[in-house]
């Protein structure tokens, strides 16, 4: 990361509540093309989430904790605030000075954006301050939170012409949490009713929204400059299992979850 941290634009997506199982599927059935041609070999990574809902793993994400591989380790971190111990740390590693990568980042010249989804993101309590606060820019309105059937439409525009307005010579770091995968997201499928509810299927109906219009994201992302892309959920969630609904639990539909990195060259075609 010390290549490209200072060379490249960065891109971290988080696909909120999305399930590992369900972007597997989803994956190997073809049904999210555009999202597939980028997962390196055509599949998702299987992690483990460092939160079981989102304020929590977002904090551990700002943090440098990004999902940690479904395997013994310890695992190389991308990126990490300097700690002495750290396991993680190794000789590829971003390290910074900073509490959180987003201070570190922008430390070496890069602008903060964040593009908020979900409730933590909105800036309406305190609370709902915290998240966005750490960034230099945030942007959230009702068109991108859990409610609106064209969330992920409406961030991807915001984003958009976040890219447009940035000086060309300035490096950013872009971030959007999709709120789509969150309930409710029963419209997202056709012939589902507010009454019947979220189900996995609708949640994969959702995931299938968001990869219609994810092409406009990589390529506004993409479009002064080589970026690296995080693409990955911040937890699961549960529509029964083993009588489970949710999140903010643990279960293994809340904390298995989804990661990819990859490059996209300048120019990627949306």
């Amino acid at each position: 990361m010390n290549a490209v941290v200072g060379s490249h634009d960065l891109l971290l997506v988080t696909l909120d509540t999305l399930r590992f199982d369900v972007a597997r599927e989803l994956a190997a059935a073809g049904r999210i093309p555009n999202l597939a041609r980028h997962l390196p070999g055509g599949v998702w990574e299987e992690r483990h989430a460092p939160g079981s809902f989102t304020y929590a793993s977002h904090q551990a994400i700002f943090a440098g904790f990004l999902p940690t591989p479904a395997a013994p380790g310890p695992h190389p971190r991308l990126f990490a605030a300097r700690f002495a111990g750290s396991e993680s740390t190794a000789d590829g590693t971003f390290v910074h000075d900073s509490p959180d990568l987003l201070s570190g980042l922008a430390a070496v010249g890069y602008r903060t954006v964040c593009v908020g989804g979900v409730g933590f993101f909105n800036r309406r309590p305190p609370l709902g301050s915290v998240l966005p606060g750490m960034f230099q820019e945030s942007h959230w309105e009702p068109e991108f939170g859990v409610a609106s059937p064209t969330s992920f439409e409406a961030q991807v525009s915001c984003a958009e012409r976040i890219v447009t307005e940035l000086p060309r010579e300035q490096r950013l770091l872009l971030f959007v949490n999709v709120a789509a995968l969150h309930q409710p997201n029963w419209f997202h499928l056709p012939g589902a009713t507010s009454g019947a509810g979220d189900s996995k299927a609708t949640h994969a109906a959702a995931l299938e929204y968001v990869d219609r219009h994810i092409g406009r994201l990589f390529a506004a992302a993409s479009s002064r400059r080589r970026c690296f892309a995080i693409v990955c959920s911040d937890h699961g969630t549960a529509y029964g299992d083993d009588g489970y609904t949710g999140h903010r639990l643990g279960h293994e539909a809340v904390w298995t979850v989804p990661y990819a990195h990859f490059f996209l060259d300048q120019g990627a075609a949306r």
